[in-house]
């Protein structure tokens, strides 16, 4: 990365922009990131942030310590708490993802919640030592942050339903073998790798970027006779930007287009 960097820690997590990439690192280690109600609010706030700025493109998501997220701190849910914002979900990105791309970068564990939060994400980077899983039947729950509804659509039906009822773990490289793991790295390389594919996302238009996803998200319900007309509205306004004018400038120009978000 070449452009200014600026940091804001905070004891759950650190918030770091790097160009037009916003990082966010879960930093509770000591408990392998196991998600609280602080740290929910915490993404929650930030991913606001990254739809609510225009010099914003993308989001990484990873974790502190050598591991992504063990799932949701049962030593605050025995308190009473759950780490749940409202309108957003388990750690503040389940039930309402941003507009924006969000990556994963997966070391170590991505478990129970830390798995649905990878499957809230668009874009999957994961080291070949990393292991995904949903063991809540193992403990008398169910994987309700959207590991249930979501997994069967990101993988084959049947391989979903084996995992949710054996709660088994879930290696990353076979992961990456049905295509649920966009990128695998060696130990320690995932989050160098979503940072290039970060930059490789982020060197694009952003409006087009965030309209793109909302299209691909929101049409898989679509009715066949409805979905040109439904992407409309999606993409209209993109085709009408300053950014798309730009798009086409720097093309006849041949340099690399300086886009506003506009």
């Amino acid at each position: 990365m070449t452009t200014e960097e600026s940091i804001v820690t905070d004891t759950d997590l650190l918030v770091e922009e790097r160009g037009r990439v916003l990082v966010l690192t879960m930093n509770r280690p000591e408990s392998k990131n196991a998600m609280s109600m602080a740290m929910a609010h915490r993404i929650a706030d930030a991913l606001q942030l990254l739809d609510d700025r225009a010099d914003l493109s993308v989001a990484v998501i990873t974790g502190a310590g050598g591991t992504f997220c063990a799932g949701m701190d049962l030593k605050g849910f025995a308190r009473g708490e759950r780490p749940v914002v409202e309108g957003r979900g388990f750690a503040g990105i389940v039930r309402r993802p941003p507009t924006k791309p969000v990556i994963a970068a997966v070391e170590g564990y991505a478990l129970a919640g830390g798995f649905e939060i990878v499957l809230s994400c668009d874009l999957v980077v994961a080291s070949s030592a990393a292991r995904f899983g949903l063991p809540e039947v193992k403990r008398g729950l169910t994987a309700a942050a959207g590991g249930l509804l979501r997994l069967q659509h990101r993988i084959p039906y049947h391989l979903a339903m084996e995992l949710v009822l054996t709660g088994r773990m879930w290696p990353a490289p076979d992961a990456a073998e049905v295509h649920l793991v966009n990128r695998l790295t060696e130990p320690g390389q995932a989050l160098a790798a979503a940072l290039d594919l970060a930059d490789e996302v982020a060197a694009n238009a952003p409006l087009a970027l965030a309209a793109s996803k909302q299209v691909l998200v929101r049409s898989a319900d679509w009715p066949l006779t409805e979905m040109f007309d439904r992407q409309e509205a999606f993409v209209n306004p993109v085709r009408e930007s300053a950014d798309a004018q730009e798009g086409a400038l720097a093309f006849v120009e041949k340099r690399a287009p300086r886009w506003t978000g506009r």
